[in-house]
């Protein structure tokens, strides 16, 4: 019997994106211009509506392919990883996957129920309760309701919901909305279980009890886990094989040590000193109160072990906040967070931004105590001691250099953080 549950075959899909021509993006245009670029665009937005066709806006009209000829079989029971950089079409794919997008070009074969978790609050109806919301995802599912009640305390045991059970979700936090979202998935027994970097949004403890979760359906309950994330360390440990996505093509997949590892080794490292984080992928508050901006290094780079450093951050508060705080957490390639400082740490002191607008805050660290290697860099900033606002995850990559002070002997890979300390020695007597 055939074991494979999803077939892709030579999937595509392209969307037409529209752009000012050079004309119009000129700073002055005559009246003649603006009514003849109108009477274009409107006689190409009736041709594409009569031909079935994504309507856009702009003067010229370009093809972009957000996947091409992907291929690919997953088997029951797997658990595989999925990565690439921001771009290379994994959130397109598993669109395709989910039903929500159709392919332009390919097919995709499905043996049985699909539960997705891409963005927050998918599938939640943002004025339904939570004790609603998780009937309506089962039934979505082809529940019956004797079936979705078989489900529904493990469901909220595992969500811990209990106090807001019954309050509209439009009222949760993004991690509440992910806690619930995940619990539904996971425990209303789909066949296929598809979930993108939105465990991002949860905190460390939810995060490691949603891999337990997905390594536990997978091996006890014979479901396929189709898992996309920025953590390969995390990746590593869930998913035996891993495919990568490279600019809408298949690059490479099978074992996830070997295709990470070739993975981190090609992805290209930005020494920018300015990087635009605010169109960087991230699972955000739904709340949409504060967006990261930028980072902006106001050292020198590559970053010398044992020196000082510092960074400007850069955010855009939609309202006044209170007691705000930003961090910034060095992570190996892998994942696995090192290092972390926060504005608030050595004095417990978080302004209130009394306006809406643009704001930043200088970090600065007297002295780096990364061993040399190459690391990733989180950003993320809060209101208060819990509440999460804004998260951006391996936004950046950076390297650190030996310094005029590095010992010789951490000049190599994993040495990690290197700390001073004091040492008491006691010889024996000859």
């Amino acid at each position: 019997m055939n074991d494979t549950v999803i077939s892709v075959e030579n999937l595509s899909k392209s969307y037409r994106v529209g752009h000012l021509s050079a004309r119009g993006h000129r700073n002055y245009a005559t009246l003649r211009d603006v009514i003849a670029r109108g009477v274009r665009n409107f006689a190409r937005q009736g041709t594409d509506m009569l031909r079935g066709r994504q309507i856009v806006q702009g003067d010229e009209v370009e093809e972009f392919w957000a996947l091409k000829e992907v291929s690919f079989e997953v088997g029951q029971g797997e658990v595989v990883g999925i990565i690439g950089r921001n771009g290379a079409g994994k959130s397109t794919l598993l669109k395709i996957l989910s039903r929500i997008t159709e392919p332009t070009k390919g097919r995709v074969l499905l043996r049985g129920r699909v539960a997705s978790l891409l963005e927050v609050g998918t599938g939640f109806h943002p004025e339904l309760t939570g004790r609603e919301n998780i009937f309506l995802n089962g039934a979505i599912l082809g529940m019956t309701q004797r079936e979705i009640r078989g489900k529904f305390d493990e469901i909220v045991a595992f969500a811990e919901v209990e106090k807001f059970l019954d309050t509209p979700v439009k009222r949760y936090s993004s991690g509440m909305y992910v806690r619930l979202a995940f619990a539904v998935a996971a425990h209303l027994e789909p066949e296929i279980l598809i979930i993108d970097e939105v465990l991002a949004v949860g905190d460390a403890e939810f995060q490691k009890k949603c891999l337990g979760k997905m390594d536990e359906v997978s091996r006890k309950g014979g479901r396929t886990v189709l898992f996309v994330s920025h953590n390969v360390g995390a990746l590593k440990i869930l998913c035996p094989t891993t495919i990568w996505i490279d600019r809408g093509s298949v690059r490479g997949r099978g074992d996830s040590n070997a295709v990470i590892n070739e993975y981190l080794t090609q992805s290209e490292v930005s020494q920018a000193r300015f990087i635009h984080l605010e169109s960087f992928g991230r699972q955000q508050s739904n709340e949409s109160r504060v967006r990261i901006v930028s980072l902006e290094w106001l050292c020198g780079l590559p970053v010398r072990h044992g020196e000082p450093i510092q960074v400007r951050v850069r955010f855009r508060a939609q309202s006044p906040l209170q007691e705000f705080s930003v961090g910034i957490g060095f992570s190996s390639l892998e994942g696995v967070r090192l290092l972390t400082y926060e504005t608030d740490f050595s004095d417990g002191f978080r302004p209130n931004i009394p306006s809406p607008g643009e704001h930043s805050v200088e970090l600065r660290i007297d002295s780096l105590p990364l061993a040399p290697d190459m690391y990733t860099i989180d950003l993320g900033c809060r209101s208060g001691e819990f509440h999460g606002l804004d998260y951006v995850s391996s936004g950046a990559r950076v390297e650190i250099i030996s310094g005029q002070t590095t010992p010789g002997n951490i000049v190599r890979k994993g040495a990690g953080v290197r700390l001073p300390s004091r040492y008491i020695w006691e010889f024996a007597k000859p």
